[in-house]
């Protein structure tokens, strides 16, 4: 059985427990199928790059799969007939990736200091467009 990496996401004027139960039966579908699926995360309700069917937000799941492709292929025609999903998009992988995926250690940052940070807590300097020190000098030498 192949590996895959499934992302639905969800409109975002339904509740988080509609996601679940829209997750679960999906899941459904892929047992029922043959596969299983290994992993499943719950992103929230996160803003979207551009605006989909008027919808600027959207519960994004994960779903990491093992199945055969006639699983997916299954789990995909079901998703185009359900009226909740905004959009969907399967990858096939080499492998799972262990823990937690990148977007939720992203969410697990407190206590490190954030990208405009210094490691002591402070803001780092900001860099100026200096002239050198001898820049007037070279200037008056042109002249």
């Amino acid at each position: 059985m192949a590996l895959y990496e499934h992302i639905i996401i969800a409109r975002q004027d339904i509740q988080p427990q509609q996601v679940e139960a829209i997750t679960s039966d999906l899941t459904k579908i892929i047992t029922d199928n043959g596969g299983t699926v290994t992993k499943t995360e719950q992103w929230g309700l996160r803003a979207l790059a551009y605006r989909i069917k008027k919808y600027k937000k959207g519960h994004y799941v994960l779903m990491n799969i093992d199945a055969p492709a006639s699983a997916v292929a299954e789990l995909e025609r079901n998703e185009r007939l359900h009226e909740d999903l905004v959009r969907f998009m399967t990858i096939r992988v080499e492998e799972h990736e262990e823990g937690d995926s990148v977007v939720l250690r992203s969410k697990d940052r407190e206590g490190r200091p954030s990208r405009f940070e210094n490691k002591d807590g402070g803001r780092p300097p900001r860099f100026e467009n200096k002239k050198p020190a001898d820049a007037p000098a070279a200037e008056a030498a042109t002249e």
